[in-house]
């Protein structure tokens, strides 16, 4: 036994000598950090979204529902914190944005703008015919908010915009990818009418791109974007077709190209994308299935990951991140530090989703990713 422990130890100084950062993710494996809402009274802690703050800190916020786990239940925005990397987390919720809302606020996205603070999006639901993402500034790191600024201010009606999705392009430009699904007067759809609302003064007002074509009518929800290396902005979107579906807008979001089918898996689910920094390639985190298992179009699971190194045309190193058969994984955030990836997304059974949805934080090296 002795002897063994002595092999490690001389095999593992060897390759923190030759390649500290993979000594470094030995010690670190892939690991659940945080599991909020396993345990205790609150039905749902769903779509959440990471800010890394200038002391060191990273927060999250998430959904919390306390009324019911449906999207239309009472809910706010809580917040814990780390302040070692990910690695452990506040015990107790603080309020990010009560629910100032009809029925709830919900979806959080936060994004570091370009003068160096924090925006804060989410959803404000008043009623069936009314949900509206609205926006907050903070100037001292997240301690205190500014008033809410609806990013819709041209119509009222029932938007989506998922948690984690509302980016900034390098001109400044600020674009909120939004699914319209109700206006007074006429049945929810599940066809979404696809818009980008974008702002080029901070926030202060916004305005609305011409609508993603889709003439063959296909059933489109919750949009997402990322900005390719060519300054093309390339829209991802859930369908029920069994695959995500893409279009490009080539003038920063004004107009967009008649959306088409990728050749990515998918049901009738949510996938996120994002730029890694430290190599450039894309990350796609999605539930790599057609939509077929059991007949289910919104069968999440499996949780899996993939690289693109060229923008998205192709995906590699495809790795399974969670694949409980009865599992039900999605609206995934996810933050880079450094050589390592935190995750927060929904990880509930599917067969206990109207009594108890959990939220799950996990830590992985960035080279797992890449294995």
């Amino acid at each position: 036994m002795k002897k063994n422990r002595l092999f490690v130890f001389v095999g593992f100084f060897l390759i923190n000598i030759v390649n500290p950062s993979l000594a470094q993710e030995l010690l670190n494996p892939s690991q659940v950090v945080l599991h909020i809402g396993k345990e205790g009274a609150n039905p749902r802690n769903s779509e959440g979204s990471f800010i890394q703050l200038n002391d060191g800190r990273i927060l999250f916020a998430y959904s919390k529902f306390e009324g019911g786990s449906g999207d239309h239940a009472s809910a706010f925005i809580a917040g814990r914190y780390s302040s070692d990397g990910g690695n452990t987390w506040t015990k107790k919720d603080e309020v990010i944005v009560s629910n100032e809302g009809g029925m709830n606020v919900m979806s959080v996205s936060f994004l570091r703008l370009q003068d160096g603070s924090i925006a804060l999006f989410y959803a404000r639901k008043n009623s069936l015919d009314d949900c509206t993402p609205y926006m907050r500034i903070s100037h001292d790191e997240a301690v205190t908010w500014s008033e809410p600024v609806s990013i819709i201010s041209d119509t009222e009606g029932y938007f989506v915009l998922n948690n984690d999705r509302v980016i900034q392009l390098p001109g400044g430009r600020l674009l909120a990818p939004v699914s319209l699904h109700k206006v007074a007067g006429k049945d929810f759809s599940m066809r979404g009418r696809i818009y980008c609302y974008y702002s080029d003064d901070s926030g202060e007002t916004w305005q609305r791109s011409m609508e993603l074509p889709n003439p063959k009518e296909v059933v489109l929800q919750e949009p997402g974007l990322v900005s390719l290396k060519t300054g093309t902005i390339k829209m991802w979107l859930r369908t029920d077709r069994g695959v995500q579906y893409l279009s490009e807008s080539h003038d920063n979001g004004n107009t967009w190209q008649e959306v088409y089918a990728s050749d990515i898996p998918s049901p009738r689910s949510p996938a996120s994308l994002r730029r890694i920094p430290k190599t450039g390639d894309l990350l796609l985190i999605w539930n790599n299935n057609d939509g077929s298992i059991d007949g289910k179009a919104s069968f999440r699971t499996p949780l899996t990951a993939a690289v693109s190194k060229d923008e998205g045309n192709s995906w590699i190193h495809i790795k399974e991140l969670e694949n409980d058969p009865d599992g039900f994984f999605c609206y995934t955030a996810i933050s880079f530090l450094d050589d390592e990836v935190l995750l927060g997304y929904m990880a509930a059974n599917r067969l206990e989703l109207k009594e108890k949805i959990p939220l799950v934080l996990r830590k992985m090296s960035l080279h797992e990713f890449y294995e």
